[in-house]
């Protein structure tokens, strides 16, 4: 929504009641909701206003007056600056429920649904967990250097970061020293972002440069690879780009040890950031899905096995589809190099027309899915549901889990049997779920 110009009123005295979907303190004045920037339910605070719109204004804590219980001192120097995380001043325990609290509201408010059951959070480490992650890089003229560090609350500016304590020590602790590597480069203004991902058999960064890298700047980073033990990557366009630089051969996996499994990855395919949360995130929906040896189970948004292949040490067949091609490839490798042949791969475009997929066609026991931003409602409105007894839905957005539980409770005949929020991405109001249905 379009802020309006507006006249900035004097600072003023607010009681905060509520807390956004975005980690902001909620108070009323004069009838108005105003979002607080570093404000927690039940604290009074004072408010400089920093935007207006019809609907709701905006604002920025200058001073806490009635403090939170549940305040505590940030762990990060450059919270407030950068966006990275936001929750950093509410204590770990209380950051969950207010993610709990952002799931039951979506599910009431948009879809109009109650879980019969309310799930336990799934939590693990707070800290040092992010395994996989970009940073912006920009070289600031007028600081005289290159800046690497996630984006500032002002997306406009990147954060000059010292340290990060959410990402993997051996990334996060390492900072100042890849800013001062970007900083030796002749092409610093050329390189707009680095991916970092880690597995078990180390890190590897991807350097994405809009021109050719010199010899020397390609010499340098070597340098720095060998000196780290970093794995570097080159990416000059599109991800089909991607090149090792050093070492020439790196293969990256994690291991699912419940399930006697490693899966393989490549430095930008998408894998679950926290490792320890992914391994309670999939014992729990292999729990609520319960898959047995005389089920098909069908995984939509598979990815490159994640849930597919943990299903497959259970149930009789599996079916994974994933509209990247390139993951499904690796899926398939996976299944592979783990011996399991009891499941099978497709590529489809599942926001599209499926009529014509021969997976369509057969028929399924349980369903389990684990889509995008935006949620799954273009294939559920067209997938066969009649044979499907149970659904396990794992989401990445509350809004849209809360949209398509409606769908299957009212349109499908489905009842929410339970529902859960985990905590894959602690000190942000980022919020991951988990949701059963039943026929």
């Amino acid at each position: 929504m379009a802020r309006t110009r507006f006249k900035q009123c004097p600072p003023f005295d607010l009681e905060i009641t509520d807390l956004s979907h975005d980690g902001r303190g909620v108070g009323h004045r004069e009838g108005k909701a105003v979002f607080v920037t570093g404000a927690l339910p039940g604290e009074t605070v004072r408010v400089e206003q920093t935007g207006r719109n019809r609907h709701f204004d905006e604002g920025r804590t200058l001073e806490v007056l009635v403090a939170s219980p549940h305040r505590i001192e940030p762990r990060c120097p450059h919270f407030g600056t950068c966006a990275g995380c936001v929750l950093q001043h509410l204590a770990e325990p209380r950051q969950i429920a207010a993610k709990h609290g952002v799931l039951m509201d979506n599910l009431q408010r948009i879809g109009h649904v109650a879980p019969d059951q309310v799930l336990e959070p799934l939590v693990d480490a707070a800290w040092g967990y992010r395994r996989k992650g970009r940073f912006s890089v920009r070289f600031v003229e007028k600081k005289g250097k290159a800046v690497v560090g996630f984006r500032e609350t002002n997306p406009r500016f990147v954060a000059d970061l010292s340290v990060c304590h959410t990402v993997i020590p051996e990334i996060g602790e390492r900072l100042p020293a890849l800013s001062a590597l970007v900083d030796s480069l002749d092409g610093k203004r050329t390189l707009p972002q680095i991916e970092f991902i880690a597995g078990e058999q180390g890190v590897a960064l991807v350097f994405r440069h809009l021109e050719p890298l010199s010899a020397d700047d390609q010499a340098r980073l070597v340098a720095f690879a060998k000196e780290t033990g970093f794995a570097v990557f080159l990416q000059p366009g599109g991800i089909d780009t991607v090149r090792p630089l050093w070492p020439e051969q790196l293969e990256l996996s994690f291991a699912l040890p419940d399930f006697d499994l490693h899966l393989a990855f490549r430095p930008l395919d998408f894998i679950q950031v926290n490792a320890g949360l992914n391994d309670k995130m999939i014992r729990r929906a292999l729990e609520l899905l319960d898959p047995r040896p005389e089920d098909r189970v069908l995984d939509l948004f598979c990815g490159l096995g994640n849930f597919t292949l943990p299903l497959a040490r259970r149930a009789g067949t599996v079916v994974g589809v994933e509209g990247d091609a390139g993951l499904v490839a690796r899926a398939r490798e996976n299944a592979a190099r783990n011996q399991v042949a009891n499941v099978e791969f497709h590529a489809a475009d599942l926001a599209k027309d499926l009529a014509g997929e021969p997976w369509m066609k057969a028929g399924f026991d349980k369903l389990l899915l684990d889509p995008p931003r935006a949620g799954a409602a273009e294939v559920l409105a067209q997938l066969p549901l009649k044979g499907i007894r149970r659904i396990v839905y794992v989401s990445c957005h509350p809004g849209s889990l809360a949209r398509d539980a409606g769908f299957l409770v009212r349109e499908r005949g489905y009842r929410l049997v339970a529902a859960g929020a985990m905590d894959m991405f602690p000190q942000t109001a980022h919020v991951e779920s988990i949701a059963l249905f039943e026929k």
